[in-house]
């Protein structure tokens, strides 16, 4: 027979409402109690009745994700974050890859039934504010990664001026003077790259040194086989860079790529650093030093500012919440053995 929700609550000591507030990942439950129910629906084996819930509470359990491109390490590594910290708080997640494309992006935000989804996050790279405006928005919402407009829509992301900043400040003290960027988009709503160049200009203004034009890179997209290209055309330079910030790991990799397919050493020759600490960047020889994204601190910040918003929460005000990031130096700028 199924265990029914009183028997948990029975079982744990605690009322039928803190097991459903369990069950429905709200954040205003004690660590503690939190952990005693939990440890009670796994050993009791309690599983929702679905269905009926959502008959009672008109939600469904379900939220949904749109990220630009699932092949691409950084967003599969936020997806499969995600996944993880809403079946922790007992949802399920539908998973839509946007490409990018305008359409799709509109697609994901408008054209998901509001009765099969509690909520979307969306990490939107063409959308613009007017996208936003109601009653395009139907469900609750939170918009990760960058954006380039004022909304009235939460948001999660990391200080991506600090991180640039960050990551070119380490060039600079491991003593190189010719720094280059890969990953200058002039695309109107490339915010990310803007940002990040930003944080590159900063660090070395701030360091007394000159960056000519030729040093900024543009790339059409942030994959691999566009820092091999844009490590290339650096390489031809009359005066090339002694370290190059690539805006995300991939970049860095191609450039890695580019480097040693020239017959050059990094980091002897050519320091690199990127953004992001994808997986690869553990196991690429050299392995490659870069700012780390959390993804399973945007996950747990995202959800929660989400399941708020599902919630009580829905007249609060819009809430910008900055997640963490730190430098993990290896190889490819300090040479050596790096763990």
């Amino acid at each position: 027979m199924s265990v029914r929700m009183k028997e948990v609550a029975s079982r744990a000591g605690v009322s039928v409402k803190t097991v459903s507030n369990v069950v429905n990942g709200y954040v205003h439950v004690a660590p503690q109690t939190r952990q005693r129910v939990q440890q009670v629906i796994d050993d009791m084996g309690y599983s929702p009745n679905l269905s009926a819930r959502s008959l009672r509470s008109g939600r469904t359990s379900i939220i949904a994700v749109a990220l630009p491109r699932l092949d691409e390490p950084y967003f599969a590594e936020l997806a499969a974050a995600v996944i993880g910290v809403a079946e922790d708080r007992g949802f399920m997640v539908l998973v839509d890859q946007t490409d990018g494309l305008l359409e799709r992006e509109q697609r994901a935000l408008a054209g998901i039934r509001p009765n099969l989804i509690d909520g979307l996050m969306i990490n939107p790279l063409a959308l613009g504010a007017a996208d936003f405006r109601a009653p395009a928005v139907s469900t609750p919402l939170v918009l990760l990664g960058e954006r380039v407009w004022d909304s009235s829509f939460d948001h999660v992301a990391i200080d991506n001026v600090a991180a640039a900043r960050l990551a070119t400040d380490h060039l600079l003290e491991v003593g190189r003077r010719r720094p280059a960027a890969i990953g200058v988009m002039s695309s109107e709503v490339a915010q990310t790259a803007r940002l990040r160049l930003a944080g590159f200009r900063a660090a070395t203004a701030a360091a007394g040194v000159s960056v000519p034009h030729e040093h900024l890179q543009e790339v059409g997209t942030f994959r691999r086989e566009e820092g091999a290209r844009a490590m290339d055309r650096l390489l031809d330079l009359r005066e090339p860079p002694d370290a190059v910030y690539c805006f995300n790991d991939l970049l860095a990799l191609g450039a890695l790529h580019a480097l040693h397919r020239r017959g050059l050493r990094v980091p002897e020759d050519v320091a690199v650093i990127g953004t992001d600490d994808i997986v690869e960047t553990s196991y690429s020889t050299p392995t490659l030093s870069t700012v780390a994204q959390d993804a399973g601190e945007i996950a747990t910040l995202a959800l929660d500012v989400l399941l708020d918003r599902i919630g009580d929460g829905s007249a609060a005000p819009p809430r910008e919440v900055v997640a963490g990031f730190q430098l993990k130096v290896r190889q490819s700028t300090v040479g050596g053995p790096v763990s």
